[in-house]
């Protein structure tokens, strides 16, 4: 009886009460015809959840157990708002998106009364300073990828891989837009060169994926036709290819079939209305010599414009297998992106985006030592992504051995990404990853490109500050021993001494190598140009 009266069973209770209660009442005022529809509506659907076997919540608890459901499903938006703290990282600190929110919209970015970081835990990181700090006119930093006429003036910020259908036409435009304003560089994500891009003008980075989306032939094969078609665009500056990304590595995807309309499908070159495969790897290569034919056939297809890679590092010997395929055969990536597993994307598995690939700064160390002790690292420029948003994550990264960084949420966030985590969902209420029109009709294009353009402008600016403070003039003379990282309350270390590092062409030098970064040390002489895999 208890159960009945305020228990599990009670709305089951008094909304057939309140039916019988109501329909009396309506034989005498009109008022309770509306009272009979509603209650006798919630006593239908409290009888179907009581019947039903899918949701022992709502068999227990008819009616009563959906307010659990909405409930639930609003729990991330009240963590947002009510009760995440500014530091959690959900991912991105409600501090880090107010700082990106600020600068999109040229608010002081500022902060009173001291640091609230707490600078004696365990992995806190700082730049040293000097007493001789520099004065640096244009802060406006490139670095030149690739040779000859086509090599391009790389800005040290720029926009990660941003698909189109991942995020919607308004969101693309706005994105490259910023980016013609801004000299600086859009990718394209593997989702190809869409108009969207185009439209927007800005520099473009062409990713090549393993569905080789934009260049394919009906098979789905490489078309060098088509790619020789689009390649030669002059808005389109560099050729990306693919390898894998840090929120999922290893693992292709699958666009299904009710979300490829006929501008997407235009767009990757495949038909409409079927499910559109992203295969894990390539079938154009299968060994390290392969790849370097691959890349130099997309250079002269593409009139020599700089030819690179995009990959999360996993096994070690994979990419010293790359780099000592550079030292035989004398033909050369033009640059590496590094894509941290800290890396988002719409949807993967949560057990890849948690626990597979290595985390970005480790993979800038290997990747630099790498270069370094084969005497590449002049010629093979590397580009990071994953989780950096601030300038002091720039200097950070740059300090480590990147050349330029790649942003892609934080730029969401400059024009209007509020992080709600429902990009898979086709429903985000910002319009930015969705594909519903009614969705990102709310996407003004001139206001969101001024801001992603702002975003880069004054982040740029306070780089500059930073690397001022530091006594450099260029990101490029950053390097291991700026930054210091405390191991315990009693400990700092110099990254410089923390870290593994290898001398110039210490690798190629003719005997016995012994290199202070084990993963070099052990595998280089295992591996050859002719395969991914090492050699017992």
């Amino acid at each position: 009886m208890i159960d009945i009266i305020w228990g599990r069973f009670s709305l089951l209770f008094y909304t057939f009460i309140a039916s019988i209660l109501s329909a009396i009442g309506s034989f005498f005022y009109e008022i309770f015809i509306y009272v009979t529809l509603v209650s006798t509506t919630l006593f239908f659907v409290a009888i179907k959840d009581f019947y039903q076997k899918k949701r022992s919540i709502l068999s227990n608890f008819p009616l009563l157990g959906r307010f659990r459901f909405f409930l639930e499903s609003i729990r991330p938006e009240l963590r947002q708002y009510y009760w995440e703290s500014d530091d959690e990282e959900v991912p991105y600190s409600r501090n880090q998106r107010t700082m990106v929110y600020q600068r999109s919209k040229n608010i002081g970015g500022v902060r009173p009364f001291g640091s609230l970081e707490n600078m004696y835990n365990d992995d806190f990181v700082w730049l040293n300073h000097s007493i001789t700090p520099t004065l640096i006119e244009n802060g406006d930093f490139k670095t030149t990828v690739g040779v000859g006429e086509k090599s391009y003036n790389m800005s040290v910020l720029n926009i990660s891989g941003t698909s189109f259908g991942a995020i919607s036409p308004p969101a693309i435009t706005s994105l490259s837009k910023a980016a013609k304003i801004g000299g600086f560089a859009h990718n394209t994500g593997e989702g190809s060169m869409s108009k969207y891009h185009e439209s927007g003008g800005g520099d473009t980075i062409w990713q090549i994926s393993s569905g080789y989306f934009g260049c394919r032939n009906k098979t789905g094969n490489f078309c060098p036709k088509t790619f020789k078609q689009m390649a030669k665009k002059d808005q389109i500056k560099m050729i990306e290819i693919k390898i894998s990304q840090g929120a999922k590595p290893g693992h292709g995807g699958m666009l299904l079939a009710p979300k490829v309309t006929e501008e997407i499908a235009k767009t990757r070159g495949i038909e409409v209305g079927k499910d559109c495969i992203s295969p894990s790897k390539h079938k154009e290569f299968s060994n390290p010599s392969e790849l370097l034919e691959f890349v130099e056939t997309l250079k002269k297809l593409s009139g020599n414009k700089p030819v690179g890679i995009k990959m999360c590092i996993g096994h070690p010997w994979e990419l010293i297998s790359i780099v000592k395929a550079m030292t035989v055969k004398k033909k050369y990536i033009d640059f590496i992106t590094i894509d941290g597993a800290e890396g988002g994307t719409g949807a993967a598995p949560a057990e890849f985006t948690d626990h597979l690939g290595s985390p970005l700064k480790d993979a800038i160390i290997f990747v630099d030592n790498a270069l370094i002790g084969s005497n590449l690292r002049d010629r093979v420029k590397i580009g990071v992504s994953g989780k950096v948003v601030t300038a002091f994550d720039m200097a950070h990264m740059c300090s480590l051995g990147a050349d330029w960084i790649n942003m892609a949420r934080p730029f969401m966030f400059a024009i209007g990404c509020i992080q709600c985590r429902s990009c898979h969902t086709g429903e985000c209420p910002s319009g930015i990853a969705t594909m519903d029109p009614m969705r990102y009709r709310a996407i003004d294009i001139e206001d969101r490109s001024e801001r992603a353009f702002n975003f880069h402008k004054n982040t740029l600016f306070v780089f500059k500050e930073l690397l001022e403070s530091v006594g450099v003039n260029h990101p490029s003379e950053l390097n291991r021993r700026h930054i210091v990282r405390r191991l315990s309350e009693s400990e700092i270390r110099l990254a410089d001494q923390i870290y593994p590092k290898v001398e110039k062409g210490e690798l190629i030098k003719k005997g016995k190598i012994s290199v202070s970064d084990p993963r070099l040390d052990v595998y280089w002489n295992k591996v050859t140009p002719n395969d991914f895999n090492y050699t017992n």
